[in-house]
C-alpha cells in the first residue's frame, strides 16, 4: 500500500505545484539564467548551420562505440563543471561564515547559503562527480578505446551500449532538473540514514536522488556487462590473454568490479524506496528495521566502485608513460596480477569507512589488514611505472605531464589511505577534513588520469592534436589548485575541522581557508584554459592535423587504424602477433596497413529506440519523484512495449562492401566520427519509406 504523506497532491501533477519551483531564490535564478547563457549559442549555432538532422542522424541514434563514448565524455566534463560548481559554492561559503562575527547575505544566516540550500549542495556535490562526471567520463573511454585495442569493429553488443548510455543520461538528467524543479537531496551524496527516510525527508529531494542512482547504476551495469562480453569473445586473431593491451586489462578488471558492486547498489536503494513508498521499514530504527544494513549495503558496493573510477585511470597511464619513455612497460605480467588482485581485494575493505561504528576490535582488525593488503599490489604499480620512466627517452608532452601528476597524487592519497587503515588514527580524523582530503586526492588520479587520456587520445578520434600550449597552462594551473586547496585541507582536517560544515566557530581556521579560496580560484583559471585549449585547436584543426601515430612512438593497436578512426574501425581485422603490436609493426618497418584483399563489412544500423527507451526512463523517474503515478505508468507500460517490439525486429544491419571499402582507404576519405551521411542508415526510417 503507498504511503499517504501530508500535502497537496492532484491526479495530474501529483506532488508538484508551482511552489515547488524556487523562483524565489537568487542563486537557483543565477544558475537558471547561467545555463540559458550556455544553452542558447549552441541551439543557435545548430540551427543556423542546420545541424539538427545531423544530430539525429548521426549522434542521437547512433550505435558506434565511438560516438557513444564521446556522448559518455561530454556528459560526464558536463557534469563535472556542475560539480566544480558545487565545490566552488561550498568552499565559499565556509570562508564567509567563518566565526560568530561572520557577515550575512542573500537569505542566509552566516555566509550566502542556508543550512538546508547547503546541505543539498554538498549531497549533489558528491553524488555528480563521483557517479555522473567522472565514472561516465572513463566509461566513455572505456567505450571509445577497448574495440580498438583488442581489434575489434565494435562493442559485443551495440544496441545494449547505447541503452546504457541514454539510461545513465535519464539519471543525470534528473539531477540536473532537480536544481529547478523541487529541492535535492540533503542527506549527502552517500544517503545518510535515518536522514533519508521520510520522517526526515518529506521532501522530494531524496526521490531525485534514489532513481538518478538507480537509473545510472542499471546502465552501469548493462554496461559492465558488455565490456566484458567485448573483451572476451571479440580480440582480433592472435591477440591472446597477455598480449592485451594493459588498458583492456584495466577495463577488464574495473567492469567485473562493476557487474558485480552495482546490482547491490540497486538492492540497497530498492530497499530504500520500498520503505519512502510502500511503508516497509528495512532501514527504520523500529518496526525490526536495521540503520547499519543500509550503511553495509553502500558501502559493499561503495568502496569498490573507488577502484572501479581508479583503476581505469592507472590503465590510462600504463598507456601514456611507455608511450612518452619510448619503452614497453616494465613488469607488464605483475602489472596484470596486481590489478587483478586490487579488483579482488575491493571487497575485502568497506568496513574501513564506519571502523567507529562499534563493530568491535576483531572485526576493525581484520578490515585494517585487508586495508592495507591493497597497498602492496598498488606499491608495486607506482615501482612499475617508475621503472619504465627510468631510463627512458622522456618527452613531457602534456598526456605525459598529466600522468606524472597522477603518479605524484597517488603517492599521497596512497600514503594518507594507510594511516586511515590504523583503526587509531581512524578514530582520531573520523568525520574531519582530512577524509576528505584524503578521497578527494584519490579522485583527483582519476582526473589526472582522465585528461591524460583526453589529450592522449583526442587525436585518434578526432584527426587533430589539442594545443599544446593552452594545455600546458592548464596543467600547470591545475596542478598548483590541487596543491593549494588539498594541502590546506589536510591541515584542516589535523586541526579538527570536521566536514559538512555550513558554519565554522573557529576564526582561527579563516588563513587556511583563505588558501584553500585560492587554490578555487586557480581551479578556475585552469577551466579558462581548458576552454581556450579546445577552442585554439578546433579553430587550427588543419595545421594540427597528424596521420595515424600522433606521438610517433605509441604502441598499442588502436594507433594503426587511420586517423581520424573510420566508423568502420579496421578496413580488414588485424592478425595479432605480439604485445604491442603497433610497436612491434612499427620496429619491423610493418607500418602500411593497407591490405591487400578487402571485404564486405556489416555494421549494426543506427536505431532511435535507445534513446527513446532513455527518455521514457526520465519519464518514469521523474514520475515517481513527483508521484505523478499516471505519467510513471504510461513511460513503464511505453519501455516494456519498446522493448518488446524492439524483439520483432528483423535488422540484418548495414552492409559496406569491399569495393566501397576500398576506395575510402585509398582515397583517404574522410570517414571519423564527426563526418555526416557516412554512418549506416536508421533503422526505423525504413518504415516510412
Amino acid at each position: 500500500m503507498l504511503v499517504h504523506l501530508q500535502g497537496a497532491w492532484n491526479p495530474w501533477l501529483g506532488r508538484l505545484t508551482l511552489s515547488q519551483i524556487p523562483y524565489h531564490s537568487p542563486i537557483v535564478l543565477g544558475a537558471f539564467a547561467f545555463a540559458l547563457l550556455a544553452a542558447a549559442p549552441i541551439v543557435g549555432l545548430m540551427t543556423y548551420y542546420q545541424k539538427w538532422g545531423y544530430l539525429i542522424r548521426e549522434w542521437i541514434t547512433t550505435l558506434d562505440h565511438k560516438k557513444i563514448g564521446v556522448m559518455y565524455i561530454i556528459i560526464g566534463l558536463v557534469m563535472l563543471l556542475r560539480g566544480f560548481i558545487d565545490g566552488i559554492m561550498i568552499r565559499t561559503q565556509q570562508l564567509l561564515a567563518d566565526g560568530p562575527r561572520s557577515a550575512a547575505h542573500l537569505q542566509a544566516v552566516h555566509g550566502y547559503l542556508p543550512p538546508f540550500h547547503f546541505d543539498q549542495i554538498y549531497s549533489s556535490h558528491g553524488t555528480i562527480m563521483i557517479i555522473f562526471a567522472v565514472t561516465v567520463v572513463l566509461t566513455g573511454f572505456q567505450n571509445i578505446i577497448v574495440p580498438l585495442q583488442i581489434g575489434a569493429r565494435d562493442m559485443a553488443f551495440p544496441y545494449l551500449n547505447a541503452v546504457s548510455l541514454w539510461l545513465t543520461a535519464a539519471g543525470a538528467a534528473l539531477v540536473m532538473i532537480s536544481l529547478f524543479i523541487g529541492d535535492f537531496s540533503h542527506a549527502g551524496w552517500v544517503g545518510i540514514v535515518p536522514l533519508t527516510e521520510l520522517p526526515y525527508s518529506p521532501g522530494v529531494g531524496v526521490d531525485y536522488w534514489d532513481w538518478a542512482l538507480q537509473l545510472s547504476s542499471l546502465g552501469t551495469t548493462l554496461g559492465a556487462l558488455n565490456l566484458i562480453t567485448t573483451i572476451i569473445m571479440m580480440r582480433a586473431p592472435g591477440m591472446r590473454w597477455f598480449r592485451m593491451p594493459f588498458f583492456t586489462w584495466a577495463t577488464l578488471s574495473t567492469q567485473t568490479i562493476g557487474l558485480t558492486a552495482f546490482p547491490v547498489l540497486g538492492v540497497a536503494l530498492a530497499l530504500l524506496s520500498c520503505d519512502r513508498y510502500l511503508g516497509t521499514h528495512f532501514y527504520t530504527a523500529g518496526l525490526g528495521g536495521n540503520l547499519m544494513l543500509y550503511t553495509d549495503l553502500f558501502w559493499i558496493w561503495g568502496h569498490p566502485e573507488v577502484y572501479f573510477i581508479i583503476l581505469p585511470a592507472w590503465g590510462i597511464m600504463s598507456e601514456v608513460i611507455p608511450t612518452f619513455s619510448e619503452k614497453a612497460l616494465f613488469g607488464y605480467t605483475v602489472m596484470v596480477a596486481a590489478t587483478l588482485s586490487i579488483a579482488g581485494l575491493s571487497w575485502a575493505v568497506w568496513l574501513h569507512h564506519f571502523f567507529t561504528m562499534g563493530a568491535g576490535p576483531g572485526v576493525n582488525l581484520v578490515f585494517s589488514v585487508s586495508t592495507m593488503l591493497v597497498g602492496i599490489p598498488t606499491g608495486v604499480k607506482v615501482f612499475n611505472w617508475s621503472l619504465t620512466l627510468y631510463r627512458g627517452r622522456l618527452r613531457f608532452e602534456t598526456p605525459m605531464l598529466w600522468a606524472i601528476g597522477a603518479l605524484f597524487l597517488l603517492l599521497v592519497g596512497g600514503l594518507t589511505g594507510m594511516m586511515l587503515a590504523i583503526p587509531a588514527i581512524n578514530y582520531t580524523v573520523h568525520n574531519s577534513v582530512f577524509v576528505v582530503a584524503h578521497f578527494h586526492t584519490m579522485f583527483l588520479v582519476s582526473v589526472f588520469g582522465i585528461f591524460a587520456g583526453l589529450m592522449y587520445w583526442f587525436p585518434k578520434v578526432f584527426g587533430f592534436r589539442l594545443d599544446e600550449r593552452s594545455g600546458r597552462r592548464f596543467f600547470t594551473f591545475f596542478s598548483l589548485g590541487t596543491v593549494f586547496v588539498f594541502a590546506a585541507m589536510y591541515t584542516l582536517g589535523l586541526m579538527g575541522m570536521t566536514r559538512r560544515l555550513d558554519y565554522l566557530y573557529n576564526p582561527h581556521w579563516q588563513a587556511l581557508l583563505i588558501i584553500q579560496e585560492f587554490g578555487i580560484f586557480l581551479y578556475c583559471v585552469s577551466v579558462f584554459y581548458f576552454c581556450k585549449m579546445i577552442y585554439v585547436s578546433i579553430r587550427d584543426r588543419a595545421k594540427e592535423a597528424h596521420g595515424q601515430d600522433v606521438w610517433r612512438t605509441s604502441r598499442t593497436l588502436e594507433w594503426m587504424t587511420l586517423t581520424p578512426v573510420p566508423f568502420y574501425n579496421f578496413a580488414v581485422i588485424p592478425v595479432v602477433h605480439g604485445r604491442d603490436a603497433w610497436a612491434m609493426r612499427r620496429d619491423s618497418g610493418l607500418t602500411a596497413t593497407s591490405p591487400g584483399d578487402y571485404e564486405d563489412i556489416n555494421l549494426p544500423n543506427n536505431t532511435i529506440v535507445p534513446a527513446m527507451l532513455g527518455a521514457l526512463a526520465f519519464g518514469f523517474g521523474f514520475g515517481m519523484v513527483w508521484r505523478i503515478w499516471w505519467l510513471a505508468g504510461l513511460s513503464l507500460l511505453g519501455i516494456i512495449g519498446l522493448v518488446i517490439l524492439r524483439s520483432f525486429a528483423d535488422d540484418r544491419g548495414f552492409t559496406l562492401t569491399a569495393a566501397t571499402v576500398r576506395r575510402m582507404e585509398r582515397n583517404h576519405e574522410d570517414t571519423g566520427i564527426v563526418t555526416d551521411h557516412i554512418s549506416p542508415p536508421v533503422a526505423e526510417l525504413a518504415l516510412f519509406q
